[in-house]
Order: C-alpha cells, then sequence, then structure tokens
C-alpha cells in the first residue's frame, strides 16, 4: 500500500485543557492533525489552530457520531491515505500511532486499537468491562464482526475503509455501526494491542450506563434492518435438516422395513419451524423498510 497522505482526525469537545498535547504528539507521527471542534464553549479551537492543526467547528454539540463523519469527510475531501481516530482528551497514546498504520502497509483495511489484547485492561473498572463485553457480543450477533474491543476509539483507516463507509449515528453507537458496514463492504481488519487512560479526569462526557443503552438499541435496530437474514437463514437450515430426516426415515422403510415416529415427528417440526422462520423474515424485512424510513 502507498500512503502519501496520513491525517490524524479527533472529535474534540471542551477539551481546551488536553488538546495541546494531543495536537503536539499526533505531529510526530502524521502529515496533518484535524480537530473536530463539537460545539465547544471552550478555547479548544484557538488552542487546536494555534498549534497548525485543521479545525473544523460545528456550531452547537451534535454528538460524537456526528463529529466522526466530519472526520471521514474531511478524510475525503484531503484524498487521505489513511486515517488515525483518537480521543482528544489524552486517553489514548499518539506514540502508538505507528503501531496502527503497520498492519495497514500489510493490506489491512482496518486496524483497531484494542484494550483487552496481551492482557490489556488491568486498569480498566470491572464495570465498563463487563459493559463492553455485552456490547462485543452485540456487534457480532448484529454484524457478524468478532473483535475484543468493538468500542475502542483509536482505530486506522485505510483509503478503501475511508471512501466505503457511511453511517447514519450521530451518537457514540457510531463506532458499533461503522463495525457492521465492515462485513458489507468486505473490509479486512485486525487488532492491535494498545493501552487507555483511566486516570483523567471526566474522561468520558456520558454516562457509560446511558452509552451502553444507546448503543445496544443501535444493534438491534441495525439486526432488525436485516431480518430476512437472521431469520431465513435458520429457516432454510431448519428444512434442509427436516429434509434429510425424513430422507432417512424413507429410505429406512423401505429398504429396512423400519418405522421410526420420532423421526416423522422431527421431520414434521424442523419443516414447520423452518417455513415459520422464513414467512417471519419476509414479513419483517417488509416493516423494516417501513419503520427504517420513519
Amino acid at each position: 500500500m502507498d500512503i502519501t497522505l496520513i491525517i490524524a482526525a479527533m472529535p474534540a469537545y471542551n477539551e481546551g485543557h488536553a488538546i495541546a498535547e494531543v495536537v503536539r504528539s499526533c505531529t510526530k507521527h502524521v502529515d496533518k492533525v484535524v480537530v473536530i471542534d463539537d460545539g465547544s464553549s471552550d478555547n479548544t479551537s484557538e488552542i487546536a489552530q494555534s498549534l497548525g492543526a485543521f479545525v473544523v467547528r460545528h456550531t452547537k454539540n451534535l454528538g460524537y457520531g456526528a463529529a466522526l463523519k466530519s472526520c471521514f469527510n474531511i478524510a475525503r475531501e484531503l484524498d487521505a491515505d489513511v486515517m488515525i481516530v483518537l480521543d482528544s482528551d489524552g486517553q489514548h497514546n499518539p506514540d502508538e500511532i505507528p503501531k496502527l498504520i503497520t498492519p495497514l502497509k500489510q493490506g489491512f483495511d482496518l486496524v483497531i486499537g484494542s484494550r483487552f489484547i496481551k492482557d490489556n485492561g488491568k486498569n480498566i473498572p470491572l464495570y465498563r468491562k463487563i459493559g463492553m463485553k455485552v456490547l462485543d457480543i452485540a456487534t457480532y450477533l448484529a454484524g457478524g464482526i468478532n473483535v475484543t474491543d468493538s468500542q475502542s476509539g483509536f482505530r486506522a483507516y485505510g483509503k478503501k475503509a475511508i471512501e466505503k463507509i457511511r453511517f447514519n449515528g450521530d451518537d457514540m453507537s457510531a463506532g458499533s455501526e461503522i463495525l457492521i458496514q465492515v462485513k458489507s463492504h468486505k473490509l479486512k481488519f485486525t487488532e492491535v494491542n494498545i493501552h487507555c487512560r483511566y486516570d483523567i479526569e471526566d474522561c468520558s462526557s456520558q454516562n457509560p450506563f446511558l452509552h451502553g443503552l444507546r448503543v445496544l438499541f443501535c444493534l438491534f435496530m441495525n439486526m432488525f434492518r436485516g431480518p430476512l437474514y437472521y431469520c431465513a437463514v435458520p429457516g432454510i437450515l431448519a428444512i434442509t435438516i427436516g429434509f434429510f430426516t425424513g430422507f432417512e426415515f424413507l429410505w429406512g422403510f423401505d429398504y429396512k422395513g423400519n418405522l421410526f415416529p420420532a423421526s416423522v415427528v422431527f421431520m414434521i417440526l424442523s419443516t414447520i419451524i423452518g417455513i415459520l422462520l422464513i414467512s417471519t423474515g419476509i414479513i419483517l424485512h417488509l416493516r423494516s423498510k417501513t419503520i427504517y424510513r420513519s
């Protein structure tokens, strides 16, 4: 992969106390630093701009997802080959940026900085670990992508990912929505271990419990948008099992003279369940289009 322009992009909201150090540290590893000031009421924009960062300012606070959309838009406008997304509050260590860039050079489209590889995450509060694991499982169920840290905000996107990924969410659920698109766009991804600080005051602008509920709701809606897949596939599998069970019953009855009533019952139940699942998937698929539009 030929890389000519690497940018570091970070959503920021009232991070005047920390933005300077993050921008300075990023400058050592990237060609351009982009700061999306999401309606801050402090001097976040002024500080970032004074240090040479390219600043985009939202007139009001729109949410993390909206700021992340601006990161992608700017990356596309600049025709960036690599975009590193990280937090602007100092939680992430910009000196780990090269660690995320290396897999992109090897052909990956997305690199996720994981807090749970190689015994990382020992300093993460237990309630956060539990919540993150629940969201990891939900992300897998919704999008079929298995990662150890679906909520990581420290990621590296290659050119293909920058061009392909388009998402709707304006809040913290955008991170999971992006991962759901990875499989549909056939993007290659991997994870590398990173470190994250939790000794920073007010390091999270949202209540972790409410954040988790919002992300779960977003993942549920994504699953509901694709009910044909989640219902039809198990339905087809059930009918297939029923078919082979019936075939085995008929073969045994015709050639061996054996009768297995349990096989007949299983065949009928499996076929009925399969038909019901496929029918439900079709009905929900049609209904979901109406709900999604509204």
